[in-house]
């Protein structure tokens, strides 16, 4: 209780240096965030890739990504985010042989069906794809796609019609157009898709300090101030 009421503190007392312009804008943003779906990347190596799919979540109110690291170091380019990144909540998984079966299985416990992206024949359409349940779409390697151990685990696949000689999307293009289209029909629906309050406030409190210069010499100083009390 008592680190709840220091949160609270603290959060009005960070609240003093945003203009209300900004504490609108966040809470206007907050209001359109979801935790219904989730991103996973796999092995994405090219930085532009990974960027433009960190810019994509934000832009659809997407607020966590899952980044699987097995072979390649994930990098994003602050050019291309556009500072996407200050905002999504992202969680890496690099420190085990198989970190893609470590994400998968702690997706599941969370509630998540797996969603694989490919092209594969007997894969669902984008359009008859079902938003009902929590997903967590996961997009594969460039040159290589989704690894077996994801075909493995998945609770079903997703492809997008495509009717060109060309046999696939680039990811970062493949994620705006399924995020586009779940998202879209999501916000039309009457499922419960929205951050909870507890959510909304943990946020906040995380973006304040990402906008405010110095921030941990200003808190610093706050968590001075009460033990001077």
């Amino acid at each position: 209780m008592f680190v709840f009421m220091v949160d609270k503190k603290l959060l009005e007392y960070l609240e003093g240096f945003l203009t209300d312009k900004r504490k609108q804008t966040f809470q206007k943003v907050l209001a359109e965030r979801t935790r219904h779906f989730t991103v996973v990347l796999e092995d994405i190596y090219q930085p532009h890739n990974a960027s433009a799919v960190v810019r994509t979540c934000d832009i659809f109110g997407v607020q966590d990504l899952h980044v699987i690291e097995n072979r390649y170091i994930n990098r994003v380019s602050k050019y291309v985010t556009k500072g996407a990144q200050k905002w999504i909540t992202t969680k890496r998984y690099k420190t085990d042989d198989d970190n893609t079966k470590i994400c998968l299985n702690d997706l599941k416990t969370a509630g998540y069906q797996i969603i694989a992206t490919s092209p594969y024949a007997d894969a669902n359409l984008l359009q008859d794809f079902k938003i009902n349940k929590k997903t967590a779409f996961v997009f594969g390697a460039e040159a290589t796609g989704i690894s077996d151990t994801v075909k493995e685990h998945a609770d079903g696949f997703l492809k997008i019609p495509m009717v060109g000689f060309t046999e696939s999307f680039n990811i970062s293009v493949a994620a705006a157009i399924i995020l586009q289209d779940v998202t879209t029909r999501l916000k039309s629906s009457d499922i419960n898709w929205m951050l909870s309050k507890d959510e909304k406030e943990q946020l906040y409190l995380q973006w304040i300090k990402e906008t405010i210069k110095n921030v941990t010499k200003i808190e610093e100083r706050f968590y001075q101030q009460l033990e001077d009390e």
